[in-house]
């Protein structure tokens, strides 16, 4: 439908990162359409940001939320050049780039050329003690083995164990994938998570092959001038909430209705409902009784709070699919000198079947040297996944001090912290079950049919990576814009 003649009203539920890209670019592109957006953003929490949050302590640099991205994904590099934060962005340092694995209470290095678990390199996989003799055997059938006809979607789990084996998934792609959704690898949908696997198994007729040579390929193209060249992970030098407060500066005319939840969603009837807005579509009621009108409503919200505000209008099954699990972290800072340990690598993962409350450990100040002072040094150890949610509850002393054993067994230090820091992440990762993708696309169909102007974007949907939130809600602003002003 088009507009003409005044501004765009837009309600963005929700004020994570996904709802504030999608209140940054609809005022931008409404603004190239010569027209002026009035936002308003309905959050629950009393600041900004979502899962972002950056504490800055005594020198210290702390995320208890995400703490960094994948440099190759632009959609975050474009937002930060566009938020005037190019210059702040710092890579991940060179030298704390290897990362561990927990195996039988040892630390062994991960294999040389591992891609999200997977080998591309031989000799050093053929080396590694994480692994026996028959594990790494079973894996190389992986070049003999055929291809999966047909298309449909599996799990992670059942695809990477009929290509590589099941000790391959237990000790090494369990605890890094799944680390990433902090899932269960055999009811995560591969088509949500990465269906390169698939691709590479497709094109290539193997999984190791195909990831060897998309590796390659990568390694070209960042060899050929990009900006981060072959940098894997970014952050900023300030923290993640940095970004936050840009976008909090950019967005300073929008309506803030902080601390409320969206309770309701209406259509107006324009002929029926007098009073209201000259040209309103919707009526988003708000926990605190109040009512806000809107051309277009965007729903960034995590799936179960989506789906009870849009449950009276359509069919919210595939958003009820989608569960979440609660995690926590848990920072401890030391002094360096009495920590008596210096750490070569990023940090380790710990596999499930090891037993521990941890399920990783970064070694945030060798990784990020921004993050610490020189003299200090700074740990996060993450708990909670699919399965084993219980820890996350626990009393904050409680809790430090079960993850202060386990660090303290397993890197055999007896320095105690200078202080501990614990975030609760309750129901904050998302888990798309098989078929996710196919159920997703459906759902956006019925939602435009249903409700002309009303969009529901975020990790919910595809992908829980800051740069997928940022993409979606760029791509979800272009359509509202275009859905009504074209």
């Amino acid at each position: 439908m088009r507009r003409t003649g005044r501004a765009i009203r837009a309600v963005i539920i929700g004020g994570g990162i996904s709802g504030l890209s999608s209140a940054f670019y609809l005022r931008r592109h409404a603004a190239e359409r010569g027209c002026e957006a009035e936002i308003t953003i309905i959050e629950p929490a009393p600041e900004l940001g979502g899962k972002i949050s950056t504490l800055r302590k005594d020198g210290f640099v702390i995320e208890k939320g995400p703490d960094s991205f994948l440099a190759r994904k632009q959609p975050i590099i474009d937002l930060a050049d566009e938020l005037g934060l190019a210059d702040e962005l710092v890579p991940i340092n060179p030298s704390g780039k290897r990362a561990y694995i927990l195996h039988r209470s040892k630390l062994h290095p991960m294999p040389q050329g591992l891609v999200l678990g997977i080998p591309t390199e031989i000799a050093p996989f053929a080396a590694t003690r994480l692994l026996s003799a028959g594990g790494k055997l079973r894996a190389a059938l992986d070049f003999v083995l055929p291809a999966r006809k047909g298309r449909e979607d599996e799990s992670i789990g059942v695809f990477l164990e009929r290509r590589l084996g099941p000790e391959v998934v237990e000790r090494v792609a369990e605890p890094l994938l799944a680390g990433i959704y902090a899932g269960e690898l055999d009811k995560l949908s591969l088509q949500a998570t990465f269906p390169q696997f698939r691709e590479a198994e497709r094109k290539h007729g193997s999984l190791i092959r195909g990831m060897r040579r998309s590796r390659k390929a990568s390694s070209a193209q960042a060899g050929t001038g990009g900006r981060f060249g072959n940098v894997t992970f970014l952050t900023f030098k300030n923290g993640l909430s940095s970004m936050v407060e840009a976008l909090d500066r950019e967005l300073a005319a929008a309506d803030r209705r902080m601390g409320v939840r969206a309770a309701s969603l209406r259509v107006i009837d324009q002929a029926a409902d007098a009073g209201e807005a000259e040209g309103a579509r919707y009526a988003v009621g708000l926990d605190s009784g109040e009512t806000v009108q809107a051309d277009t409503v965007i729903v960034t919200t995590p799936a179960f709070d989506a789906a009870r505000l849009l449950s009276g209008h359509l069919d919210v099954s595939m958003l009820e699919s989608v569960r979440y699990v609660s995690v926590a972290n848990v920072v401890l800072a030391f002094d360096k000198e009495a920590f008596g340990l210096e750490f070569e690598g990023s940090g380790f993962l710990v596999p499930r079947t090891e037993g521990r409350h941890i399920t990783a450990c970064t070694w945030t100040s060798t990784k990020w040297l921004h993050t610490s002072p020189p003299d200090k040094v700074l740990l996060r150890c993450y708990v909670g996944r699919a399965g084993h949610e219980d820890t996350v509850e626990l009393p904050d002393e409680q809790l430090s001090a079960i993850v202060l054993q386990d660090i303290r067994e397993i890197l055999g230090i007896r320095a105690k912290p200078l202080f501990t820091e614990v975030t609760r992440l309750r129901r904050s990762m998302p888990q798309y079950p098989v078929g996710h993708v196919e159920r997703s696309r459906a759902f956006k169909l019925q939602l435009a049919e249903t409700l002309p102007g009303v969009w529901a974007t975020g990790a919910a949907f595809d992908g829980i990576g800051l740069p997928d939130c940022i993409r979606q809600g760029k791509e979800t602003a272009l359509s509202a814009v275009a859905e009504l002003l074209d």
